[in-house]
């Protein structure tokens, strides 16, 4: 199964590396996915003018498209707003990706061919076997090796790299999760939505990657978005998605 292809790209404050992520990934889709395919940016209001060069992106690019959002509230949000619009876009098929870099756009073949041979969910996954992560120090590996340890022993969720962001879903994994009552807003937002397929039972596959640290601009991880996670994630235990 070929089918229409959405990558979402949500951005705050990526003015340095937004058009070199959007050509890089066009090229890439062009390739993997030749027969339709179409790049969201998903802005949120970016003050360094992201959003304008998102706009002159998607004039010269004919598959590039923006959504503007008025309010910064979360990346949860931003993809959900992404989400909605590509599946009544008729997208067979939905990645999201950073648009910083960490996530390498070559790695979009490899995602979408994981969905098209059966993945419910594909994963591109810093902890599976042959993933690594380069370009972190010794404390914020452990962070985030610690939070997917976390998340996988409150849930109870055999996934290497529960916290991971580069996924590839099906549309009708989409539609199965009951993307309306997801209520995490920042990197929770990617336990949550594993979480919600495995509890259905349907098919996650992890896709080794090398995840790096951002090419250009400063993270958006804050203590707040970290303290969500520590706490949402018994929540969905509790909830049972």
């Amino acid at each position: 199964m070929t089918g229409n292809c959405w990558l979402i790209l949500p951005t705050y404050n990526e003015a340095a590396n937004l058009e070199v992520i959007v050509r890089a990934s066009a090229d890439v889709l062009s390739k993997a996915a030749p027969e339709q395919f179409k790049i969201l940016v998903v802005d949120d209001n970016s003050p360094d003018g992201t959003g304008e060069i998102a706009d002159r992106l998607a004039d010269e690019i004919a598959e590039v498209e923006v959504l503007h959002r008025q309010t910064k509230d979360g990346l949860g949000p931003a993809y959900l707003a992404g989400f909605a619009t590509a599946l009544r876009g008729g997208a067979d098929y939905i990645l999201e990706m950073d648009s910083d870099f960490s996530h390498d756009p070559a790695d979009l073949a490899r995602l979408l061919e994981a969905a098209r041979g059966g993945g419910d969910l594909v994963i591109g996954s810093r902890y599976t076997s042959g993933g690594a992560v380069a370009d972190w120090g010794l404390a914020r590996s452990a962070i985030s090796r610690g939070g997917c340890r976390y998340a996988k022993l409150v849930l109870g969720v055999d996934v290497a790299d529960l916290t991971g962001g580069f996924k590839c879903f099906r549309r009708s994994t989409l539609e199965a999760i009951d993307l309306a009552s997801v209520r995490s807003a920042g990197y929770a937002f990617q336990v949550e939505l594993t979480y919600r397929v495995a509890k259905r039972g349907l098919r996650i596959v992890e896709v080794p990657i090398v995840f790096r640290d951002r090419r250009a601009g400063t993270s958006k991880m804050s203590a707040w978005i970290a303290a969500e996670a520590v706490w949402r994630v018994p929540q969905m235990r509790l909830r049972g998605r």
